[in-house]
């Protein structure tokens, strides 16, 4: 008869159990794991052998099948190694099998020392949701594990564990320093000089959660601008905060961290970054970029840099907020809701517009079309950055600060969370679906002109068209208005300077 201890696994950033069943079996020596491990799941079996015996327990010398179920689900890592070793030593009466249901979640060292794992947070989350009476892991575990309303164990020797489920009153948490945290000093919109014509599309991007781009000349303030948008964006709901820390805990980025994160993310890749870093990937198809992003900001500086390929793979995550990645041996799909701020320069020398510009026209244009069409139609604002004069710089005037912009960010979004009560998944306006476009954002007659003559000059797609709406009705959100008037479809109108530049260099 099979013994069997509870574990996880991993889907995306979910978890699910996993029944690891141990049997004995006549025959030589050997050990075999079935239930689609990989390579780390197979080489438990040695790790557990040498802990074993290091922490003087007996290791049969007779034929030992591991079974993870269910079976037709790919597995992954290295924290079935307590369940597995668990599994045994019950199987063979050398621990007492306990009463309640516990899961197990840990990397075994050759020495029996417990190593930390990640995944922790999605795996506890499925421990609490299956009703589990507690969860063991390892003590570096213990604040990500802790996170869950559900009782962790946390221990730093599998003997140690042993000893615990003969006596289970014996047990006293380990000491778990939390770890110092360093205090930043907020970045303030008031540092941003002689951009006050950018600062309401800035507040429009952060209020709807409209994708930006920025095109100006080297040091006009772009990062700069970048870099404080996270501060002006409402704080995170428990959910989203649950599910970022999901995927950072899946990823590994965790780290000693003890409570959610709470702030909203801030990635920002280097130009030479792969498609797999940006939309993720490897043998264990991990998050990428995108996901790490998730309900926060992904800034990509020097856009025109990137790869054609690792821009265009953008297209779909940014339609559909998840990505699919796909493996020869497992498949995962991880949500990415995020807000997409690019910068670039607006030639190849960065000085177009000024005299020292020397770059040709068809040079230009070449340079702007390295980001492609459909990737600037997903762009709801593209706007220019002037530089900075002289004057900005010997008597600097202090900009509009983060907590003025913050307040009329929060205001509109407290419209639009009204708006959307009954509308599960979306929380902005860049995130009205296409059906729903014309009953939220009904336009009065003289902004049905305006946007048919900017139509007519421009060739916008049908996809620009719902994209100017959800930006107006963006823009009405801010003014507190109910109905989206002309002046409404105006700013969204002008929010696309790239456009109507590019255009000018064609018609040259």
């Amino acid at each position: 008869m099979s013994t069997s201890v509870l574990s996880f696994a991993l889907s995306g950033i979910e978890g699910f159990l996993v029944n690891v069943e141990v049997n004995v079996l006549a025959g030589p020596p050997s050990t075999a794991v079935v239930g689609l491990g990989d390579a780390a799941v197979q080489e438990a079996a040695d790790r557990i052998e040498s802990a074993l015996l290091h922490c003087q327990f007996e290791f049969p010398r007779r034929k030992i099948v591991y079974n993870l179920a269910p079976s037709h689900r790919r597995k992954s890592g290295t924290h079935f190694d307590l369940a597995m070793a668990l599994a045994l030593l019950f199987h063979t009466d050398q621990a007492a099998l306990p009463k309640q249901s516990f899961g197990c979640i840990g990397e075994l060292a050759l020495d029996g020392e417990l190593r930390p794992v990640t995944g922790v947070l999605p795996m506890a989350d499925a421990a609490q949701k299956a009703g589990l009476d507690g969860l063991i892991v390892p003590a570096a575990n213990l604040a990500e594990a802790n996170l869950v309303p559900v009782p962790v164990y946390a221990f730093h020797r599998l003997e140690h564990i042993i000893h615990f489920l003969r006596q289970p009153d014996s047990y006293n948490p380990p000491n778990h320093s939390l770890p110092r945290r360093n205090v930043e000093v907020p970045l303030d919109f008031a540092d941003v000089q002689g951009q006050e014509g950018l600062s309401p599309y800035i507040a429009a991007a952060a209020a709807g959660g409209h994708n930006l781009l920025m095109i100006g000349s080297p040091g006009c303030g772009k990062s700069m601008i970048a870099q404080r948008i996270p501060g002006i964006l409402p704080p995170m709901t428990e959910e989203e905060a649950l599910e970022v820390t999901k995927i950072h805990s899946v990823a590994g980025r965790l780290g000693d961290k003890s409570a959610f994160l709470a702030e909203r993310p801030f990635r920002s890749p280097h130009h030479n970054a792969s498609v797999n870093a940006l939309i993720g990937g490897g043998t264990a198809a991990m998050p990428g970029e995108i996901s790490l992003a998730h309900h926060g900001l992904l800034f990509l500086d020097e856009v025109a840099q990137f790869s054609k390929q690792a821009l265009n793979a953008l297209r779909q995550p940014l339609e559909e907020h998840k990505v699919t990645i796909s493996r020869v041996q497992t498949s995962n799909t991880y949500p990415c809701q995020f807000m997409l701020v690019a910068a670039m320069n607006p030639c190849p020398c960065g000085h177009y517009g000024r005299g020292e510009c020397q770059c040709r026209k068809e040079a230009i244009v070449r340079f702007r079309h390295r980001i492609s069409g459909p990737i600037l139609d997903r762009i709801d604002i593209q706007k220019n950055v002037a530089p900075l004069s002289f004057r900005n710089l010997v008597d600097p005037k202090p900009g509009i600060s983060s907590q003025v912009l913050r307040d009329q960010v929060v205001a509109a979004r407290e419209l639009q969370k009204q708006r959307f009560a009954g509308m599960p998944g979306v929380h902005c306006n860049a995130q009205i679906p296409a059906g729903c476009v014309r009953e939220l954002c009904p336009v009065d007659t003289s902004g049905i002109k305006l946007l048919h003559k900017a139509f007519d000059n421009f060739g916008y797609s049908a996809r620009s068209y719902h994209k100017f709406l959800r930006m107006a009705r963006t823009f009405a959100d801010l003014d507190h208005s109910p109905a989206i008037r002309q002046q409404h479809i105006a700013s969204a109108l002008f929010a696309r300077d790239m456009d109507k530049d590019t255009w000018k260099l064609v018609a040259l």
